[in-house]
């Protein structure tokens, strides 16, 4: 129990918080969301859906859903990043990195103006380069074209080119070998 004038530890203001004090479960979130927002953004560069994992994560504590559990060991640091990595893991697969795959296309395939990447490309396009690029086979080039060119994580890509992600990262290093074969 922390005394008179000291912050309460962790533990005691998740006891707070399962009894339902808003003022804890505030003081809680003010002391652990700035690093677990950062940690996460280290993981996913998309800061929308860190923000919401972040969210989730901090209201499965509020409403209940996630209970720490003292008597088991561990800090609380750690077991709050184990329930925000298991969330972040769950929004990036199926219908949410859909959803965001198909928001990423929609706006390539309306876009007025070519991305620097596709400027960069023009520029080359009877360079080295261009010819490397177009002598890949088709699933090597779809990969590079979706990782490098559209910046999509490998779990991203994997659910856009409908393969596995190991697969996404096999074809990425064949892509890369060939290239630099070529290239040099």
């Amino acid at each position: 129990m922390s005394t008179p004038g000291t912050a309460p530890t962790d533990a005691e203001l998740l006891t707070r918080v399962a009894a339902g004090d808003r003022s804890a479960f505030e003081a809680f979130y003010r002391r652990h969301a700035t690093w677990l927002v950062l940690r996460m953004r280290y993981r996913c560069a998309d800061g929308a859906l860190v923000d919401d994992v972040v969210q989730e994560t901090f209201l499965a504590v509020w409403r209940g859903t996630a209970r720490y559990r003292e008597q088991h060991g561990g800090d609380v640091a750690g077991w709050l990043w184990r329930i925000g990595s298991r969330r972040l893991i769950d929004s990036l697969r199926g219908h949410g990195a859909r959803q965001r795959l198909a928001g990423l296309l929609a706006r390539r395939r309306h876009a007025d103006e070519p991305s620097a990447e596709e400027q960069v490309l023009v520029g080359v396009e009877h360079g080295d380069l261009a010819g490397a690029l177009a002598r890949l086979s088709p699933e090597l080039r779809a990969v590079v074209q979706a990782t490098v060119l559209d910046g999509l994580t490998t779990a991203e890509a994997a659910v856009l080119l409908e393969i596995p992600a190991g697969t996404v990262k096999t074809r990425a290093m064949r892509a890369r070998r060939q290239l630099r074969q070529e290239l040099s």
